[in-house]
Parts: C-alpha cells; structure tokens; sequence
C-alpha cells in the first residue's frame, strides 16, 4: 500500500499518491492519470509498479482546477465531469508538474536517480510529451489521444519511447495511428505499439467496456522490458 503525500512545484504544492517497492530502494516511475484523477485504479497501477521494484510517484495533475479529485469512468455522469475538467487543462502546466514529480523522486532516499514515466489516455499524450521535454531517462505511452497533434515533438524525444496505439480508438483512428507511425520511424529511439482489435483504455481494469486483460498484459510487459533495461 501506498500513501498521499505532497509535491513541491513550481506553482505551489500538490498532491501525489507514492508506493514504493518492499526493499525502499530502486528506480522510480512517474504514473500519469488519465482524466478522472489519481483513483483507485491509478493508485493500482502505482502499486503493481512498485511490486515490480520502483519506487512510484503518481501526481494529482488536476490540483489547479480539482485538487484531490478521484472520478469513475464507469459512472456517465462522472465521466462527463471528467470531460468537463479536460476542457480546462494547461497540459504545459502539467508537464511543470511532472517534471517536478520527477525532481521530488530523484531527491527521495533510496532513489538510484534514474525516472520513467507511463500514462494512459490524456496521460499518454503527456508522456509523449515529456519525453521531449522533460529530463526523463525511459517513457511508456498508452493510448494517448492527441499525439498526432503533436508531431513536432517526435524529433525530440532522445530517450526510449514506447507508443501503446489501440487498433480500435475513437480518439487516435486508424488515420491518425498511421501519421503517428510513420513520424516514429524517423526517430530510432520511439517504438509504436498497435493492439488490434481493441479500443481506447484497454488497460483500465475497472472498465469491462474497454478492458482487455491479454492487451494489457503483452503493454505492461513491453514497459516492464523497457523500464529493467534503462531505468535498472
């Protein structure tokens, strides 16, 4: 189990959900929610990364709007409050935040010093971003919509990169999933990942409408690879 604690940004401070691995040593991971705040699932996914030896950060990256908020996308009406707060986001403000997510990591005892960072859905696309932009050392994207708005950015990224695409995805379709490949393969440090067959938030477990467990499994272990190979 993990525990809340605070982060000192460069805005103020906010909140963060941190779990760290039973030997309170290791590399670190930076956790980016998707819109419905650091929940019980984002919480999850923290503790399954710090199981696996990290020691894991998740920010509350809508602490400027609706600190401390945890949404159910299962529940339409959350889910349109969701929405509503995507709709007011500073995704540069959110990189501010992340970034220093991963200075407040770094700075913790037993951190080797070395930060990825994974996120899903609005998640995904800032940690598209923040390979390019911020001080990072391994990135895992999962499903991040938007991306293809953003390809000026595929040039920056000098770090290992993984794009996690769902064949199937109202937010990145199967146009959108083939510029993003195509701006990828000129860059040898991004890796683009494409699920057939399943849809947007094939990871978020408590969603029986999108989940799907073999998916999300062959990603996690993808990132796993990725993150013992640069971050260890």
């Amino acid at each position: 189990m993990g525990k809340d604690i605070t982060i000192s940004g460069k805005d103020g401070a906010f909140g963060g959900y941190l779990a760290t691995p039973a030997s309170g040593t290791g590399p670190a991971v930076v956790v980016i929610q998707e819109i419905f705040g650091v929940n019980p699932w984002v919480r999850s996914v923290a503790d399954m990364m710090a199981a696996e030896g990290y020691m894991t950060l998740a920010p509350d990256l809508f602490w400027r709007i609706a600190p401390g908020i945890q949404l159910d996308p299962t529940k339409p009406d959350e889910k349109k409050h969701a929405f509503a707060l995507y709709g007011k986001y500073d995704f540069d403000k959110a990189l501010e935040d992340i970034q220093s997510t991963m200075t407040h990591l770094r700075g913790l005892p037993g951190s080797s010093g070395k930060v990825g960072a994974m996120g899903f859905c609005a998640g995904g696309l800032l940690t598209y971003m923040a390979a390019a932009r911020s001080d990072g050392d391994a990135f895992s994207s999962y499903y991040g919509g938007g991306i293809n708005g953003k390809l000026d950015l595929m040039g920056q990224i000098k770090k290992p990169t993984l794009l996690h695409l769902a064949a199937i995805d109202d937010f990145v379709p199967a146009e959108a999933q083939a510029k993003i490949s195509d701006a990828a393969a000129g860059n040898a440090n991004v890796t683009v990942h494409v699920y057939p067959g399943v849809h947007h938030g094939f990871c978020r477990v408590p969603d029986p409408s999108v989940y799907d467990a073999g998916a999300c499994q062959l990603a996690h272990g993808r990132t796993f690879e990725l993150f013992n190979k640069h971050l260890a």
